[in-house]
């Protein structure tokens, strides 16, 4: 039993040593000045999918081979250890550097594809700010044009849809977020109509296109509905000529029925309007009438007052 337990800690001892000795040829490599052994350790390191390591050593090689004819094949291993180890940012500018530097090489095409694939990895959820879609677009839209016949344009279109799909999410969900806010303020009700009818003019086949239309109607509508009385008319005129423009677009639209409801509530609302209006205006005369006949009055009663003191006076 001793001599079992002896051997088990014995091999243990033994395999950190092996660790502790590997570790310090790393590091002996690393600090060394023996830069062709550091490049030959890099790639070995690369190509063993031990990326941290690899990129270790390909940081401290890059300044002293820039110029030499090894310098190309670094900077394409650089780049893609980067990307490996899923630092997109650092490595799009690394595969675009490349490209730039390097145009005739036979990787050109390809880390210029990699930097803008790069952009597309980058992309936020369509919640987030989405300035690196828009860059993504930009990079890939570029490496089509640059390369049209290349079989990853296919590729590269694509995602320039898949990026624009989620620009029109960020558009909708927008355009939503005012109409749900309409409730504290009424302008966000306007607010909604405007970013839906731009969203439209900058994506014209957007997907969201029949719901977004009754969404327009939608906003028009509560806008008028909590306007003041003599705004309505107006207003609901106007979410009345929005439902007339989405049953012309989609005259079998599944939310038809909710929209004709819209517009039938509208009309109703301008009847309410026009009758609040014409009893405010009512009053309002009535009112005056009262005033008119309280000065007439007022001023008989003076007349009469002041006749009285004459004759008392005389």
């Amino acid at each position: 039993m001793f001599k079992i337990k002896h051997l088990i800690i014995s091999c243990f001892a033994i395999a950190l040593l092996s660790l502790g000795a590997c570790k310090s040829r790393f590091e002996k490599l690393r600090l060394s000045n023996d830069v062709a052994k550091k490049y030959q350790e890099g790639i070995r390191l690369y190509n063993k999918k031990d990326y941290s390591k690899a990129l270790i050593l390909f940081e401290g090689l890059v300044q002293k081979y820039r110029g030499t004819a090894e310098a190309e094949d670094l900077n394409y291993y650089y780049a893609y250890t980067l990307y490996r180890l899923k630092d997109y940012t650092t490595a799009r500018y690394k595969f675009k550097e490349f490209a730039d530097t390097y145009p005739a090489s036979k990787n050109a095409e390809e880390c210029r594809y990699m930097g803008a694939y790069c952009y597309y990895l980058d992309s936020p959820k369509s919640s987030l700010d989405q300035e690196n879609t828009y860059k993504a677009i930009d990079a890939l839209q570029l490496f089509i044009n640059l390369y049209p016949k290349s079989d990853r344009a296919t590729q590269a279109a694509q995602y320039i849809a898949n990026l624009r799909n989620k620009l029109e999410t960020k558009a909708f969900d927008n355009a939503k977020l005012y109409f749900n806010l309409g409730g504290y303020d009424i302008t966000n009700y306007k607010s909604a109509v405007v970013a839906l009818k731009n969203a439209q003019t900058e994506f014209p086949d957007i997907k969201y296109a029949e719901e977004m239309n009754l969404l327009i109607v939608k906003s028009q509508f509560m806008y008028a509905k909590n306007s003041y009385p003599i705004r309505q008319e107006d207003r609901f005129n106007e979410a009345i000529e929005y439902y007339n423009e989405f049953i012309e677009a989609y005259p079998n639209s599944k939310f038809a029925k909710e929209a004709k409801q819209l517009k039938d509530d509208s009309e109703a609302g301008i009847a309410n309007a026009k009758r609040i209006i014409a009893e405010e205006q009512a009053m309002i005369a009535k009112y005056k009438a009262l005033e008119e006949s309280d000065k007439a009055g007022k001023k008989k009663k003076d007349t009469t007052n002041n006749n009285l003191d004459n004759k008392t006076q005389k």
